[in-house]
Formats: structure tokens, C-alpha cells, sequence
């Protein structure tokens, strides 16, 4: 392997990666600030009875000012956003393999403005009279921002690649999640942090001017040409492609379902503020460290990562790192210690991190360049089905069976999933390398 090769840093002398890196650092703080001021908006309309008139629908559906209502509409914020970026990813993979990749980011980022915008609006005067609606007009444009988003993951996976040379793809992945890491953790901190001293309208202000910034920046970068178009007719028959590319192949098919299942009933992000209010007792700026600390503990080991790479055992790696994220679930939940609690979140992060960077590699190394944003679009709707409409899942259970009982059962079958497939998916198992 030549020096270059082997420098951690070498994608890094890349300018149009780093303005790309740079542009989605913007935007990813962005989303996670806004991420973490609806959350805890949302939980305190609910939790005090702000939002009683005719108006508010949802909030006459589910019931006001008790902590299971509360789960529930947290986990409702999962859904909204889930629900049609799923529903265009399969579409919006396709459209990643014909258009230009720069022209869809730019476009969706311009949607995800549009909408932090109107949050902003809504806490000045002239927009208050929204909340009339109680929390309807939230969910409206977080379903808004998920139909972009739904567009947008599959385009940004299918243009890195076209930034970067072949031989420095896992490099440019590794750091792609370190920086993403590093944003998710500044993003969720500044939230807590902007929300709890300067108010819900300098967050959402901030939380504009980011995605502005990383709207320009995607300006700056040059269009890429598309890649040869794949031989298949018509929009169905190239999706169809796609979806045989994803079920055909054993590793990306595991690796992807391993994620989807685990993370579905292991995640509890959508019930942290319930935690930080009612079990830590630490407020907005404790809720704003404890949902960036897997962030903290996802950036130390996608640093590592990049520097001692992972050479055997992949498989093996892969799944003892999900099976440890469902264990870090439980401890949390039993965990009645604002530092203890923290610790473990760091701990969870850092094996996501492991799983997330063996299946972006698997997927950047295996996938032809020709069908990278149909792949991505597969992807992006197992990983919506794991993240967002996992944090419905969290909701629908808290409300079940409690707040606490509910995030243990989640972490036992995480557990439970990833023995299954460890005894199920051979190749995945036996994995040796990505190369």
C-alpha cells in the first residue's frame, strides 16, 4: 500500500471532500438542534396543557399533561419524518442514478431551509398563531422536511464517491462518519445548551443559518458527471434492480436487516427528554448531553478507526457491537445516575459507530457506481425503519408499558436479534475483511 494510501488524513487534501464534509458538519447541527428543540417543544406542549383549543387535534386524540401522552407524541415526531421519506426513498434512489446528484442536494437542502424557517416563524409574534393548530403545524413540517430528506440521503451517499478515488473510499467513509459524529455532537449540545439559555428562537435562528451556510457550500462543488446509465427500461424496472441487487447480495442484506431490527426496539433517543425530566432530573441542558453523548462516544471510535482500522473479523465485529448497543440500552434504563447514564450513551455510541462504518464500507466497495443511489435509497428506508419509526416504537411501548420497561424490553431484543442472525446469516459471521 502506498504512503498515501495509507495516511488517515489523505482524503482530507481533497478540497471539494472537505467542502463537502463541511456542508453536511452545517447541516447536520442544524438537524440535530432542531432535532433536540422539537423534541423538548413538543414534550412541554404536551406535559403542561399549553395548546387546549378546538384546534388541537392531536393533542385531543392522545390526551394532554401525563407522561405516557408525552412518550407518544415524542415518538409521533419519529413517524411524521419517517413515514414519507420512506415513502419516496425508492423513487428518490432512482432519481439519484439519472440526475445530477449536486442538483437534488441542493434542491433538498433549499426544502430543509424552507422548513427550519418556518419553525423560527412560528415562535415570533406574527406566528404564534399557529399553535392555535396545539402541535399539529410541527408534525406538518417535520413531514415536509422528511419528504426532503428522503430525497437527499440517497444523493449524498451516490456523489461522495464521486469526490473521492476508488482506493480512498473506506478513508473518506470513516472520516464522512467522524465529521457526521462530531456535528451530531456540537448540534445536540448547542441545542440544550441555545434553548436552555437564549430561548427557543435564537435555537431555530441558528438552526437556519447552518443549513444556509451548507447550502453554499454545496454551490461551491463542482457538478460531477453521472455515471453510465444502467441497461434496465424504465423508472419500475430500474428500482426493481436496485431492490434484486440489495436481496441477492447475502453481506449487504444482513448487514442492513442486522441494523433495522436491532436498532428498531434498541433505540430510546425519542424518550430522553421523559428521562432528563422525570427519572435524571437535569432539564434542557442535561437533555441536550445526554443526546449528544452517543455522538461523543461515536466520534472517539470513528478517530480510532481511522487511524487502527479494522482488519479481521469483521462479521464477528459487526455483530458483537450491535449485541453491545442493546446492552448499553438496558443498563441505561435501570440507570437512575445523570453521569452513569451519560457514560453508557457514550458507550452505545461507540458501537454504532463500529456498525455503521463496516456497513458503509460493505455497501460504498460492493455497489456499482451506476446503481449507488437506488442501493442507498434500500438502505435509507432500513434505516428510517430502525431510527424514526423506531422512535415511534419507543413512544407506543412507553405508553404500553412505561417509560422504563419499555426501553429494557427494546434492549433484550436487540440482543435477541442479533443472535439470530449471527445463526442465520453464515456469511456475515465468517466475514474476514472489506476489502
Amino acid at each position: 500500500m502506498s504512503e498515501e494510501k495509507a495516511n488517515p488524513y489523505a482524503v482530507l487534501k481533497l478540497k471539494e471532500f472537505r467542502l463537502f464534509i463541511i456542508a453536511r458538519f452545517c447541516v447536520t447541527i442544524a438537524i440535530q438542534i432542531q432535532s433536540v428543540v422539537v423534541g423538548w417543544q413538543v414534550y412541554k406542549i404536551m406535559s403542561n396543557r399549553i395548546s387546549q383549543s378546538p384546534g388541537a387535534i392531536i393533542e385531543s386524540i392522545i390526551g394532554f399533561g401525563n407522561e405516557k401522552s408525552a412518550a407518544l407524541a415524542l415518538g409521533l415526531i419519529g413517524l411524521a419524518e419517517a413515514v414519507p421519506s420512506i415513502a419516496v426513498s425508492l423513487y428518490a434512489g432512482h432519481i439519484a442514478d439519472v440526475v445530477q446528484r449536486k442538483r437534488i442536494i441542493a434542491i433538498t437542502l433549499s426544502v430543509l431551509l424552507f422548513c427550519s424557517a418556518s419553525l423560527l416563524f412560528f415562535t415570533t409574534q406574527p406566528g404564534e398563531f399557529v399553535f392555535h393548530f396545539g402541535v399539529l403545524p410541527i408534525y406538518v413540517i417535520i413531514f415536509i422536511s422528511g419528504v426532503a430528506r428522503g430525497f437527499l440521503s440517497p444523493a449524498l451517499f451516490a456523489f461522495m464517491p464521486q469526490l473521492v478515488p476508488r482506493e480512498l473510499y473506506r478513508n473518506a467513509i470513516t472520516w464522512n462518519s467522524t465529521i457526521w459524529e462530531m456535528a451530531s455532537i456540537t448540534g445536540l449540545a448547542l441545542g440544550g445548551l441555545i434553548y436552555g439559555f437564549l430561548g427557543i428562537h435564537a435555537a431555530y435562528s441558528v438552526d437556519v443559518s447552518l443549513v444556509l451556510c451548507g447550502l453554499i457550500l454545496v454551490f461551491i462543488i463542482q457538478k460531477k458527471p453521472l455515471p453510465e446509465v444502467s441497461e434496465e427500461q424504465g423508472v419500475a424496472e430500474k428500482i426493481k434492480a436496485g431492490l434484486r441487487f440489495i436481496f441477492t447480495n447475502k453481506l449487504i442484506l444482513s448487514a442492513i436487516s442486522l441494523d433495522m431490527f436491532a436498532v428498531f426496539f434498541g433505540g430510546a433517543v425519542a424518550l430522553l427528554p421523559i428521562f432528563a425530566d422525570k427519572i435524571l432530573h437535569v432539564g434542557e441542558v442535561g437533555l441536550g448531553l445526554l443526546r449528544g453523548a452517543p455522538s461523543i462516544g461515536a466520534m472517539l471510535m470513528a478517530f480510532y478507526i481511522t487511524h487502527y482500522p479494522i482488519k479481521k473479523n469483521m462479521g464477528k465485529t459487526l455483530l458483537w457491537s450491535v449485541a453491545g448497543f442493546g446492552a448499553c440500552m438496558i443498563c441505561f434504563a435501570l440507570s437512575h445516575n445523570f453521569w452513569l447514564s451519560l457514560s453508557i450513551l457514550i458507550v452505545s455510541g461507540m458501537f454504532d459507530c463500529v456498525s455503521v462504518i463496516i456497513r458503509g464500507t460493505l455497501m460504498q466497495t460492493l455497489t456499482p457506481e451506476n446503481m449507488k443511489g437506488r442501493v442507498s435509497a434500500v438502505n435509507n428506508i432500513f434505516i428510517g425503519s430502525s431510527n424514526e419509526i423506531g422512535m415511534f416504537e419507543s413512544g407506543v411501548t412507553a405508553k404500553l408499558m412505561g417509560v422504563v420497561p419499555s426501553v429494557i424490553f427494546g434492549g433484550c431484543v436487540t440482543i435477541g436479534v442479533v443472535s439470530a442472525t449471527a445463526w442465520v446469516a453464515k456469511s456475515l459471521r465468517e466475514l474476514q475483511k472489506l476489502d
